[in-house]
């Protein structure tokens, strides 16, 4: 039997097996044991009780973190000529229309987010199989096809991130970094749990938040009692 390394027996001694712990107590144990020596992110991943299979199951939005995601977040804008002096001094890395749909239709998708206006989605539409694969196809239901571009791109540089329940019940996001204090990592958390039950589906039957855990890159999960964050 291999011996634990020291870091993992730091882990050992701090995180109790079985234990499940209030969202502040996990927020500043993820971080207790986190060893990595690159600012790690900060996951939140938790199990709903729902069957997204069915279409009125399905969990999905929209969320603006209270203390941001700590991450740099690259965006794209495709507009029309006339826009783009406002999404360039909304903070968008890229800005522009055809040049772009091109560059993306040669295999370049080096963002995070694309936002674009509703008449630029025919264009656009024909991006879906290199954009889908990789969540960037821009979705009204996300905010990022809109009339208000600026508005968009300042959201999204200031934290707002979307999600989606995947094939498992399971919704993940990245709701920080590491280096936050633990009330700042428990607040958005907590700003995501509060969306995550605004959005239960009405046909959803029986237990809706199964499980919440939260987690580091390369950290032991922690496991959050639901009944500390309803």
């Amino acid at each position: 039997m291999s011996k634990l390394t020291k870091n993992q027996k730091a882990v050992a001694d701090k995180v109790e097996a079985g234990k499940d712990y209030t969202l502040a107590e996990a927020s500043q144990l993820v971080k207790d044991i986190t060893f990595t020596k690159f600012d790690a992110s900060l996951d939140i991943d938790i199990r709903l009780g729902v069957d997204p299979r069915k279409a009125n199951q399905m969990v999905r939005g929209v969320v603006s973190l209270p203390n941001g995601t700590g991450k740099e977040v690259r965006v794209l804008a495709l507009v029309t000529s006339d826009q783009v002096a406002a999404a360039t001094e909304a903070g968008a890395d890229y800005v522009g229309l055809e040049e772009y749909i091109d560059k993306i239709k040669g295999g370049w998708t080096d963002v995070d987010v694309i936002i674009t206006m509703p008449s630029c989605m025919g264009k656009i539409g024909a991006l879906g199989r290199v954009l889908g694969p990789r969540g960037l196809m821009p979705n009204p239901k996300s905010g990022t096809v809109t009339m208000d571009v600026a508005k968009a791109i300042r959201e999204v540089k200031q934290g707002k991130i979307d999600f989606k329940v995947d094939k498992t019940g399971i919704v993940h996001a990245s709701i920080g970094k590491v280096s936050f204090p633990a009330e700042k990592i428990a607040q958005n958390a907590q700003e995501f749990i509060n969306t995550i039950i605004k959005l239960k589906p009405a046909t959803a039957k029986g237990t809706y938040i199964k499980s919440i855990y939260l987690s580091s890159t390369m950290s032991k999960g922690v496991k959050v009692d639901p009944k500390s964050v309803e």
